[in-house]
């Protein structure tokens, strides 16, 4: 078989990356190499020509899932033509939503990836990258009259534990609860 032209290894190497970031976020970092290859239609032998290692893929997925997400709120600021209190309700909603809870691969790198974030990955990019798009996130979200922290803790909490216990009614009563509680005004 040919060597692929250097075009293409880029297109593999970042549909690797694409589908890891929704992998690990679904699944978490433990996926392995033979599953996340064959889910990104490639071999496991072309993965060691692209990533020095498995803890290499997890910093660039890492990565990958936070531009998202900025792009996600660039995007929210545009469309709502930079008013940022409008652009923030609307990210609440999607964000405290059953469709944002049920798909985990495309959601929130800040919920999905924080149980693996907290497992050992301290001096890693992945680590540093994740706590800076918890800052960003944060900061993103702070108004004159909430702190973003608590804004983010609100939410990111109130998704981990309604995806804890879909499909049930708690599920759906959580995500209200948190989107009332961030939502109401005096």
């Amino acid at each position: 078989m040919g060597r692929v032209s250097q075009a293409q290894a880029e297109e593999n190497r970042q549909r690797v990356v694409e589908t890891a970031s929704r992998l690990f976020r679904e699944q978490g970092t433990q996926v392995s190499v033979a599953d996340l290859m064959r889910a990104s239609g490639l071999t496991h032998g072309g993965f060691y020509k692209q990533f020095a290692s498995k803890e290499a893929l997890i910093d660039e997925a890492t990565a990958h899932a936070f531009e998202g997400l900025t792009r996600l709120r660039d995007a929210g600021l545009e469309q709502h033509e930079g008013r940022r209190e409008a652009a923030q309700q609307a990210l609440i909603d999607a964000y405290l939503s059953s469709e944002h809870r049920d798909n985990v691969a495309e959601g929130c790198p800040t919920a999905a990836l924080a149980a693996d974030m907290s497992r050992g990955l301290g001096d890693r990019d992945a680590h540093r990258v994740y706590t800076e798009g918890v800052r960003d996130f944060a900061a993103w979200l702070a108004t004159e009259d909430q702190d973003g922290i608590t804004r983010l803790c609100t939410m990111v909490g109130a998704l981990v534990l309604a995806r804890a216990t879909t499909g049930t009614p708690l599920s759906e009563e959580i995500l209200t609860a948190a989107h009332t509680a961030l939502t109401e005004t005096g």
